[in-house]
Parts: structure tokens; sequence; C-alpha cells
């Protein structure tokens, strides 16, 4: 049996997954594969590597990663793919009134590793693996990842971070240590891009907190669209 085909055999006894073609496999200098050839999954390849050109390819072209420690790199484009809508967002009233009461503080940028690291302590386990941190760690010394912070009486108790080009901001994963840290942070970070001139607001994929505070899907094909018009944009996620 192949490479490929061991990988492919632990995946669907992994995920479950059952796959009509065999996904792409990248190596060093393979460029991706059109996002339309993904599987009904969303997996488009696997392999390659996590370096700041590979990321910024996957991104730009509708593209990220997500595996476990038992796989290899896994880069999905799903057929639906979630997003905020930044002009008609609104942050809920009581979230409004507890950001208020609570006393909580917004900083950007301040404790990228902290965050990353934060976001990656789940007692479910982890796609925020020690290699991922370092090279999200590595884009954002390069200006292209960045965290919005959630502070209380001085100590750090939720965040969000993601990757951001041009006008495009997606985002990766968010944390909370007390009760709607995160969500408050969702809140201001949308304000944030709002101000700067984002114009889309990429959240991957549906869960239950990213719908109660308004995310949709649209079809890949509407998704990239707006994407290739996002990353054109010349906006700056902090001067």
């Amino acid at each position: 049996m192949s490479w490929l085909s061991e990988a492919v055999a632990s995946l669907v006894a992994q995920f479950g997954l059952a796959f009509p073609t065999v996904p792409t496999l990248l190596y060093p200098g393979t460029p991706f594969p059109d996002p339309h050839l993904a599987d009904e999954e969303g997996l488009l390849a696997l392999g390659g590597d996590l370096s700041v050109e590979r990321l910024l390819a996957a991104y730009g072209s509708g593209i990220f990663p997500w595996y476990n420690e038992d796989s290899p790199i896994l880069w999905w484009s799903p057929g639906r793919r979630a997003i905020f809508d930044l002009q008609s967002f609104r942050a809920p009233k009581r979230l409004a009134r507890t950001i208020r009461q609570r006393g909580f503080e917004f900083r950007i940028n301040t404790c990228f590793r902290e965050v990353i690291q934060a976001c990656a302590e789940r007692d479910e386990g982890t796609w925020i693996l020690p290699e991922m941190i370092q090279a999200y760690q590595q884009l954002h010394r390069l200006g292209y990842a960045h965290c919005l912070e959630t502070w209380q009486n001085h100590t750090l108790v939720g965040g969000i971070y993601g990757v951001a080009i041009g006008g495009f901001f997606a985002g990766e994963s968010m944390f909370s240590r007390v009760s709607d840290a995160s969500k408050a942070a969702l809140c201001q970070l949308v304000d944030h891009l709002r101000t700067r001139g984002y114009v889309l607001f990429d959240t991957q994929v549906l869960n239950d907190h990213t719908v109660s505070l308004g995310a949709f899907e649209i079809p890949r094909a509407e998704y990239l669209k707006r994407l290739r018009d996002a990353i054109q944009r010349p906006v700056r996620f902090q001067d």
C-alpha cells in the first residue's frame, strides 16, 4: 500500500470520511489544486508544509489547514463557507451590557503567543498543534496574523486570533476564561475590522457559538468571488 493510500485509510478510520476521489498529495513546491475539486466534506489536499508561503497561498485561495496530531496536514475548502456579514453584524444587547458591567478592556496584538496558546488548551483535544503555533507566530511577526484580547483587572481573560490579507480576515479560534470574554472579543474585532475597511470575515465552519452571533453560510463560488475582491483591498489591520 502506498503512503498516500495508508494516509487516506487512516483518515477514514479517524474522521469517518469516505472520499469519492483521492485528495491531492502536496510535495514541496506543488501548487494547490482548484478549490472546486474538494470532495463533499471539503477536503482538497494533504501533505505539504506550514511555511509562510504555503499558508498565504492557501488563505488567498480559499483554503485552510485543519488536522490532528495523528494525521498528515489536511487542507480544506468546504462547499459552503461560514462568514460574518461585517455590515449587518450587531452585538446582542445583553452582551453589550455585559461588556460595560464587567469592565472588559480590549487590546490588539499585545500577547499573540499567549492567545494562540490559550486557544490550544482544550479538554477535548486540539488541532492547534505546536507546529501550528510556531507557523502562526511567524505569520504574526510578518504582519499577517493578529489577535484581539479581552482583559479584566489587568488579566487576560479571552481573545481571538486569525489571518489577514488585504481586506480579508480569517478567524481561526477564540478562548474564554470568564463568561462572555470570547464573544466580547469577537464583537470588538468586528468593530475594528469595519473601522479599518475590511469586507470579508471568514469563520470557516459554523458552530453553535458563531451561529448565536449571526454567522451564516454562503456557497463556495460566492465565497471565492468575495475573497478575490477582499484580498486586493489596500487596508491594514493596524498602523
